[in-house]
């Protein structure tokens, strides 16, 4: 065989080859379940999950209570040691379909903050939310709330407007911890 007609017929098994690879994609999208008004965004459920990492938790840990079903947690996540120290984090989505989440940490705040906020940066000014002097930080990708104590650093960042994360940094509230031992 000729190096043009193997050329040819490399080519051709090529092209064949890719037909059937789309062939095989398109009858799998075509069978597989699409409901364009599912929500595509997957809830979890936080509430045990923050109950048992206040047990393990140095801080007073917070997470929210009372949210309307409107808003959906995403993700959650306690670890004992990491960077930042022990960090909490819950994820949600708010009506809006914005991301608003909850950090804390123990460790070093600046570095926390910047971490978590994506170097958003202290606008100078602050809310009282729940008799707590939060401070407004702005950034390119998330906004912040930030609390600042000795013990813990409290974050409520994202997407969602400044309005939403009042919101869910008022609907914050403490964990029960472990209970003494006799």
């Amino acid at each position: 065989m000729t190096r043009s007609k193997q050329a040819a017929k490399s080519v051709r098994d090529m092209l064949l080859s890719m037909a059937v690879v789309c062939a095989g994609a398109f009858f799998i999208f075509l069978f597989l379940p699409n409901d364009p008004d599912q929500d595509p965004v997957r809830p979890v459920q936080y509430e045990v999950e923050a109950v048992t990492a206040s047990r393990a938790a140095p801080y007073e840990l917070l997470a929210p209570e009372g949210l309307s079903e409107e808003w959906r947690a995403t993700s959650v996540r306690y670890r004992h040691q990491g960077e930042h120290g022990a960090t909490w984090r819950v994820g949600f989505m708010d009506p809006d379909n914005e991301y608003a989440s909850v950090h804390q940490a123990d460790g070093p705040a600046d570095a926390f903050v910047a971490a978590v906020t994506h170097e958003a940066e202290a606008t100078g000014e602050t809310v009282r939310i729940a008799g707590e002097e939060w401070a407004y930080h702005e950034g390119p990708k998330y906004d912040a709330l930030v609390l600042r104590s000795p013990d813990v650093t409290t974050v409520v960042t994202g997407t969602a407007p400044f309005e939403r994360l009042e919101h869910l940094a008022a609907a914050l509230a403490p964990r029960p911890g472990a209970v003494p031992a006799d």
